[in-house]
């Protein structure tokens, strides 16, 4: 899946090591862990990509820039609940000179044009923290629409903020 300056392949072996980097990046493990936002290491990024291999309901893709074949991030469906139709997706740009430019925005409209053009999915969720900003924009871009709020369900610097659950559902995407 290409676009005009990202595109999408599979995630390999050879990526583990700049996705640890990635994970590692304060700004990225921020915004991305629901837990005590902890470094990672290198045999728990191994560990993940070993059982990405073996699940059947998660699809994960490498986000790699178009003009250098940079690997720059990942995203892809998380799960599948195939008796509801619906999938929970996540997204990340790990390398800081490609955050807050687009990237990430034309990286979800290609993993969304996959999920409504290959599977049979209905609804596509994801969750996001208040204070990633930059993400929700984002993900407004891509049309998707809030649901709700956990209020106070992340905690983070001494802080408590709300994690927002938005969608897309294949109706709202075939309009565009």
């Amino acid at each position: 899946m290409k676009g005009k300056r990202v595109y999408l392949r599979s995630i390999e072996r050879g990526d583990v090591e700049l996705a640890w980097q990635y994970m590692n990046n304060e700004d990225t493990f921020y915004n991305l862990s629901v837990g005590i936002p902890y470094p990672m290491n290198r045999d728990n990024e191994t560990d993940w990509y070993e059982s990405q291999r073996k699940r059947s309901d998660a699809y994960n893709f490498a986000i790699c820039n178009v003009e250098d074949d940079l690997y720059i991030g990942g995203c892809g469906i998380n799960s599948i609940d195939w008796n509801n139709r619906s999938c929970n997706i996540g997204i990340f740009i790990g390398d800081d000179k490609f955050k807050g430019k687009g990237f990430g925005t034309e990286a979800m409209a290609l993993l969304l044009s996959f999920i409504f053009n290959q599977i049979s999915v209905d609804r596509v969720e994801l969750r996001v923290f208040s204070f990633n900003e930059r993400a929700v924009k984002s993900y407004i871009k891509n049309e998707f629409v809030q649901e709700g709020r956990l209020r106070k369900a992340i905690y983070r610097n001494g802080q408590f903020y709300d994690e927002i659950i938005m969608s897309i559902l294949r109706d709202e995407y075939l309009k565009r």
